[in-house]
């Protein structure tokens, strides 16, 4: 990256090891992070430690402010936002913003997403592109807006989807392109290189709506190929379930591994 370019300023929105690894990219190619705004700290584990997310861990290890809010519409978060004037702010893996937060940059709220939007839309689209079946998936950047995922569209990469991906390795295949997409993006946007496109859904796209213990269960009466691809999207969390009788008891299995057979 040209290091003669002015970087936009910007506060930066996330939580998990996705949104850690992204802000670092950012760290290292030299834009402004005027703070972050994650999570605020969980207990956790089998002793119910108070854990920090990932992005604060590393945001204290660079010194990089920290914003936890509960609210966010919080009156004081609000302030200290419009305080820190950011040109630009970047969502990844973070829940959704109010229009109030996300109005705040002259410049917008721009999210990294980890599917091809449309297609996707949700909370989870690395697993169901690939319980899905799909051959190919990618990430986008788009302007955030009142719905979710549904904002002008900025850029997308694409890559295969490989049949001996899980949701690990491609969530981590996904790592590799989305953080310079991300960085791509702030700088064509900061310079007025970049026009947002709206989307134009046809009607048939795919959702990515949240996993959860109804949508995890292996459906024995598919067919076997679906299964497993059921099975390599869950992998290793949640994890794919299924359950059988045993004698008087139901068991249930989490299966994390499967090849068809036939």
């Amino acid at each position: 990256m040209n290091n003669t370019k002015t970087l936009p300023r910007i506060v930066f929105f996330g939580t998990p090891e996705f949104a850690r690894y992204c802000l670092a990219y950012l760290v290292e190619k030299g834009f402004e992070i005027a703070a972050v705004v994650t999570a605020p700290d969980r207990k956790a584990g089998r002793g119910k430690k108070m854990t920090s997310s990932p992005v604060k861990t590393y945001s204290i290890e660079k010194g990089i402010p920290v914003l936890q809010p509960e609210n966010l519409k919080d009156n004081r978060f609000i302030s200290d936002l419009k305080t820190l004037a950011p040109d630009l702010q970047v969502v990844v893996a973070f829940r959704m913003l109010p229009k109030l937060v996300w109005e705040i940059p002259a410049l917008g709220t721009l999210n990294l997403h980890a599917s091809l939007l449309p297609n996707y839309r949700g909370a989870a689209p690395i697993n169901w592109a690939i319980i899905e079946g799909e051959k190919e998936t990618g990430v986008t950047t788009f302007l955030i807006n009142e719905q979710i995922d549904t904002g002008a569209l900025l850029l997308q990469e694409r890559i295969p989807l490989l049949e001996t991906h899980n949701a690990q390795g491609l969530h981590d295949a996904l790592l590799q392109i989305g953080a310079p997409l991300l960085a791509k993006t702030l700088i064509n946007l900061s310079e007025g290189s970049l026009i947002p496109r709206p989307q134009h859904p046809q009607g048939n796209e795919k959702e990515a709506p949240k996993l959860t213990p109804e949508n995890t269960k292996i459906d024995l009466n598919q067919p076997l190929n679906l299964m497993v691809s059921k099975i390599r999207g869950l992998d290793p969390n949640p994890g794919a379930w299924l359950s059988f009788k045993e004698g008087e008891e139901t068991v249930r299995m989490k299966v994390f591994q499967a090849e068809a057979v036939y």
